[in-house]
């Protein structure tokens, strides 16, 4: 089968570019499939962090990509359609997550519907966006009625996409693992050195904005403390309010308990974050996808994670972890005193390397493939 990918790839860093990397990585094993990946994705004026380029040494990248969209550049978004016709391919898929890529996926898929057969699929990340806006999802609907079919990870996505366009053929499956984080070369004892921990150490992992909910875990560990010698790492970039979390720290007397690690990570050194990690936690106070769970399982790590979006769909409570109330920071404390203290550790690591059977690329390729019939 013939295939088109369009989405972000090396230099550009976050989890929708590993995403779309593997993905990739994983479709061409099986089929002829053509990469269209971004020259530019955001202009540095809207982007909120402090850069778009990924300044990992070790990076995940694939041959044979072709880097030729430029977002603030329509010219190569015609460019980039007649090359996918030119392939001919049998799908087209395109990743969808923000409604900031209207205009160059609309353009594009008109292209494509309009001189080609092939299926359109949007492989939707966030149908809404987070902190969306009526605008956002007036956008959202326009480029989406372009599509002949989509992927969600979560069952609140598959009601959002169902809201907007009742009927659609949807596919909802699990957000794949991901197991490409130099696991052979984790040096989790460097991690505790570097910031002095002795203690158990929680892991709050990604980019902070307010809908991830830290500041409920941070109000969650003085309870924390007082039954566990604990620390808990933000590590993440801030991209926005960090003085509000440093007031709250303050104010809770938490200074030596909680190591803040305000940078995108490189690849090279995410495994000895979760590797020196005893416990992965997600305060969230909405989400949909989740890579920060797979990331975690990969390493064997259990998650405390909120009933939101995916994440109830993701962890067996109780077994791979365990699931709170959003916003309620004493269930968040509750739990982590429960895992150290009453919980089979050994059996939970067990019970999350069986669970990750079903968090395989190879099955996410074969939901792909049932959309060119």
């Amino acid at each position: 089968m013939k295939i088109c990918l369009i989405g972000p790839t090396h230099p550009f860093r976050g989890g929708i570019s590993h995403y779309t990397t593997l993905l990739y990585r994983h479709l061409r094993k099986q089929h002829d499939t053509l990469f269209i990946a971004f020259s530019r994705q955001y202009p540095k004026w809207l982007f909120p962090g402090k850069t778009d380029i990924d300044p990992s040494t070790s990076h995940l990248s694939e041959p044979g990509v072709h880097k030729i969209l430029d977002s603030m550049n329509p010219a190569t978004w015609i460019r980039s359609a007649l090359k996918i016709v030119k392939h001919k391919p049998d799908l087209v898929i395109i990743p969808w997550w923000v409604s900031f890529w209207t205009p160059q996926f609309w353009t594009i898929s008109f292209i494509i519907k309009r001189f080609s057969n092939a299926r359109l699929i949007f492989l939707c990340h966030n149908v809404v966006e987070h902190e969306s806006k009526a605008l956002d999802k007036l956008l959202t609907g326009i480029v989406l009625k372009r599509g002949t079919g989509f992927i969600v990870h979560s069952d609140e996505d598959l009601n959002n996409l169902l809201h907007i366009l009742p009927g659609a053929r949807v596919q909802k499956t699990f957000h794949p693992t991901y197991d490409v984080f130099n696991m052979a070369n984790c040096t989790p004892q460097a991690v505790r050195s570097k910031y002095k921990i002795t203690g158990k150490i929680l892991l709050f992992f990604g980019f902070v904005r307010p809908y991830k909910g830290l500041k409920y875990l941070i109000q969650a560990m003085p309870e924390i403390i007082k039954h566990n010698d604990a620390t808990l790492m933000i590590v993440g970039e801030f991209w926005k309010d960090k003085a509000e979390y440093i007031s709250m720290i303050k104010a809770l007397g938490l200074e030596q308990h909680i190591v803040i690690v305000d940078e995108y990570v490189p690849n090279e050194a995410v495994g000895s974050y979760f590797s020196s990690a005893d416990l992965v936690i997600q305060p969230y106070v909405s989400a949909t996808g989740s890579g920060v769970i797979q990331t975690a399982f990969a390493f064997n790590k259990p998650v405390i994670a909120t009933s939101v979006g995916c994440l109830p769909e993701v962890i067996e409570h109780g077994k791979t972890g365990f699931l709170v109330e959003p916003s309620n920071c004493t269930q968040i404390a509750q739990s982590v005193n429960h895992y150290f203290t009453e919980t089979d550790v050994e059996c939970m690591q067990k019970n999350i390397a069986k669970a990750n059977e079903k968090f395989s690329w190879r099955y996410l390729v074969n939901v792909i493939e049932r959309f060119a019939f």
